[in-house]
């Protein structure tokens, strides 16, 4: 299964939730992979411990070579590392993103990537993908590539604006490149159980048939901790309730039955 995380509005744990998603998926036994798509490189940061600037054979050289005149293009496996914790794989991002971005829209590259991750996919169970605060040409890329798109929210007014775009962009991209990109669900990130707006804000989108999640994730310092860390919550912290949080949209996701507390007034 390939699937994107996607926000077009910066903050929301576009890379926590890829990361800790993965690194579930991984802890289960299924060989995962998180591609990181953000010239930021959090996610690379987070699972490898060195900042993608300081990478070799990262995502930027697998995009490029489809631009160069090369004879010989390297295979998509060869552009993929090995993280700290078992089962779980990145394809690390670069800075060189934002200059390669150019020369891959005027040379009409936008299903390369899906053209990779399938084949990626004869090898790997999962596949994660981190994608940078924009609707620009690597998350559109992103979207075509991918099967299932899972969209943050953070509970605001200015987001719940910015969402309705989010759902029309990914409505055209449907209808003209993939058809069979299914937006599996919207979850409430940071979420306050004890602030009214948030619940208010949740209970509304549910009403006007947005694919509102049953799972929210609490904001927690515990997050940042993993940050530091440089360890996804599942192996830093098993038994916080964040944890428990993700391990829950983590069944939620793949069809399990989940016991979850209402969203009381």
């Amino acid at each position: 299964m390939r699937r994107v995380v996607f926000n077009q509005k910066g903050g929301v744990g576009k890379s926590s939730i890829t990361c800790n998603l993965a690194a579930i998926s991984a802890a289960r036994g299924k060989r995962t992979l998180v591609v990181d798509l953000d010239p930021q490189g959090n996610s690379t940061h987070y699972l490898l411990g060195k900042p993608a600037s300081e990478l070799k054979d990262t995502v930027a050289d697998l995009l490029e070579q489809t631009v160069a005149f090369t004879v010989f293009n390297r295979r998509p496996d060869e552009f993929v590392h090995a993280s700290p914790f078992k089962n779980l794989f990145v394809m690390p991002s670069s800075p060189e993103l934002d200059f390669l971005e150019r020369k891959l829209e005027a040379k009409h590259k936008i299903y390369k990537l899906r053209e990779a991750l399938k084949k990626l996919g004869e090898s790997f169970d999962a596949i994660y993908i981190d994608t940078a605060p924009a609707l620009n040409f690597y998350t559109r890329s992103a979207l075509i590539a991918a099967q299932r798109c899972l969209i943050p929210f953070d509970c605001d007014d200015f987001s719940r604006q910015a969402l309705y775009n989010i759902l029309n962009e990914i409505r055209d991209l449907q209808e003209d490149h993939n058809e069979d990109l299914l937006v599996e669900g919207i979850v409430a990130n940071q979420f306050q159980p004890r602030a009214s707006l948030p619940k208010q804000l949740v209970r509304e989108l549910t009403e006007e048939g947005l694919p509102m999640l049953p799972v929210r994730l609490s904001s927690s310092v515990k997050m940042k901790e993993s940050h530091q860390s440089r360890q996804p919550l599942i192996h830093m912290a098993p038994k916080h309730p964040l944890t428990r949080q993700y391990e829950d949209l983590f069944r939620v996701l793949h069809g399990e039955t989940v016991e979850l507390e209402p969203l009381n007034d």
